[in-house]
């Protein structure tokens, strides 16, 4: 039996697999159990292996690339077309056979174990934060049921916090409240504390990392958005220019063209949303520096004049999205354009 090319549908425990041989004469198809998976292709011969981009794929793909195999992973948008009828794992594991062989077919580069622990890190700061804006609206809304207000920013939270803590101001309340705000102030300060400890995690791997320490350098990107490009966007030359890179982010118009008529909508919004994110928000902090500033930034006040601030915070987002693809894949670091242009 020689096999060519095999697609895998993943799962946690029961995994089906398609194979197919040179000719496209299916040879196997098989449901395997999570233990017999690598016992299987260690008996194969180096083949094409695809499977979805979803989650452990990275794990999988790096395990059989270890016994020889060339792993090729898939956005699973992009398998959809190719799974025929009625889904289910068999069909999925067909579809995604066929699909990893098609010559335009694009892939997922595989992270190592390293740039998986920095997301991580990303990924749980985020988590937290979230906590964080729960936890500050529940504390903000039980006290102003009770008539006590502050204002709004981390100065107003810090009153309410105080008035918790002064047993004197909430002494006439139930006990039972007592209890509730004081065990959302004690969260808030943990989760706090805990959000601290994965800054100083991001700014350690932030130091440890070149193509961070470059990226750094563009206007509206910082620590935070650096090491998270730096991990997300492992191989740059998977793009063919920073446009492809931007439209990957989800930073450009949708499209619903036809007939040779452009029709152009809001954003796509694919790709990687916490990229997006990200980079939205430094693009509306260089914004506000271009109000403050406008000798600065002669091109985006040129857009503010015509566009609303969010309008323009994309096509910022956008231009700082290829501005870091040139540098992930030329090297060098930022240089503004007045400096450029004497350089």
């Amino acid at each position: 039996m020689q096999v060519s090319t095999i697609g895998i549908d993943i799962a946690k425990n029961v995994f089906q697999v398609h194979g197919v041989d040179a000719a496209g004469k299916v040879v196997i198809v098989r449901q395997l159990r999570r233990k017999q998976v690598l016992e299987l292709f260690a008996k194969l011969s180096p083949c094409l292996v695809g499977m979805e981009a979803c989650a452990t794929a990275h794990h999988w793909a790096r395990e059989l690339a270890k016994l020889g195999h060339d792993v090729k992973l898939i956005p699973p948008s992009y398998v959809k077309a190719y799974v025929r009828r009625q889904k289910n794992d068999a069909a999925d594991a067909a579809a995604i056979c066929e699909a990893v062989s098609r010559p335009s077919m694009r892939f997922v580069p595989v992270k190592t174990v390293e740039q998986q622990a920095t997301l991580a890190v990303h990924r749980a700061r985020a988590l937290m934060i979230e906590q964080r804006t729960r936890i500050t609206n529940a504390l903000r809304a039980h006290l102003a049921e009770l008539g006590l207000i502050a204002e709004k920013g981390r100065e107003g939270l810090a009153q309410l916090i105080a008035m918790v803590k002064e047993d004197s101001t909430l002494r006439s309340l139930p006990i039972a409240m007592l209890e509730v705000v004081r065990a959302l102030v004690a969260q808030l300060a943990a989760v706090q504390t805990q959000i601290g400890e994965l800054d100083r995690a991001i700014r350690n791997q932030h130091r440890a990392n070149p193509v961070s320490r470059r990226l750094e350098s563009i206007p509206g990107i910082g620590v935070i958005g650096a090491t998270a490009i730096a991990a997300t966007v492992t191989d740059p030359g998977a793009f063919h220019s920073g446009r492809e890179l931007a439209a990957w982010i989800g930073l450009v118009p949708r499209q619903n063209s036809t007939g040779g008529k452009e029709r152009l909508g809001g954003i796509s919004k694919q790709g990687d949303r916490y990229l997006r994110r990200l980079l939205v928000a430094g693009a509306m902090a260089v914004i506000q520096h271009a109000r403050l500033h406008p000798e600065k930034h002669p091109w985006i006040t040129r857009l503010l004049t015509r566009k609303p601030a969010k309008v323009v915070a994309i096509a910022v987002a956008n231009k700082s999205a290829r501005i870091a693809w040139a540098i992930m894949s030329r090297g060098g670091t930022y240089q503004p354009p007045a400096l450029a242009a004497t350089a």
